[in-house]
């Protein structure tokens, strides 16, 4: 897809049809391009996650209380290493927020060129989720997203309500 549409067209799907997985080549093309993101120095400070057992999908599923988001065959989670990232000597800011939410928008948009959905869910429960998959203290969750494909007759709306370009640029 040309990238202009794929921006354009993707939305948050909350709508996932349970009885058709994701091939597993699909989501290594998905994992592949969160891959490829740019991270500050190349730490590349990650570790993808793909929840797709019944037994983890389960435990993870606890985390997040809406019934869309149960319906997913996968759950993505992108976690991240804060003693893996750099810091700026000035005044010690870490990057792995921003290193970890480039990676993931990567993970999202491939998604979007595979015809896979996803939404980007923070509103979770952190402990939750931390004791559902078992991190250790350094291993940080940034965000979780489900992964499938729409329910059938499902009419993805790509309209997207966002601020006109002259209310968010100033040119200097």
């Amino acid at each position: 897809m040309e990238f202009t549409d794929l921006i354009c067209k993707r939305i948050s799907l909350r709508n996932y049809d349970p009885d058709r997985p994701v091939p597993k080549e699909t989501i290594e093309k998905i994992l592949d391009a969160g891959r490829m993101a740019p991270s500050a120095v190349n730490f590349q400070p990650w570790k993808f996650l793909v929840v797709s057992s019944p037994a983890m999908l389960e435990k993870v599923r606890a985390c997040y209380h809406r019934e869309w988001y149960k319906k997913a065959p996968h759950i993505l989670i992108v976690t991240g290493f804060k003693d893996q990232a750099w810091t700026r000597k000035f005044d010690g800011h870490n990057s792995i927020e921003t290193d970890a939410a480039i990676a993931m928008t990567h993970l999202i948009l491939a998604a979007e060129n595979e015809g896979v959905g996803t939404c980007w869910i923070e509103n979770y429960d952190p402990q939750m989720l931390r004791e559902a998959l078992n991190l250790n203290d350094n291993q940080m969750v940034f965000g979780i997203t489900p992964l499938g494909y729409p329910e059938p007759g499902y009419n993805k709306n790509s309209e997207k309500n966002r601020k006109l370009l002259a209310d968010i640029v100033e040119f200097l």
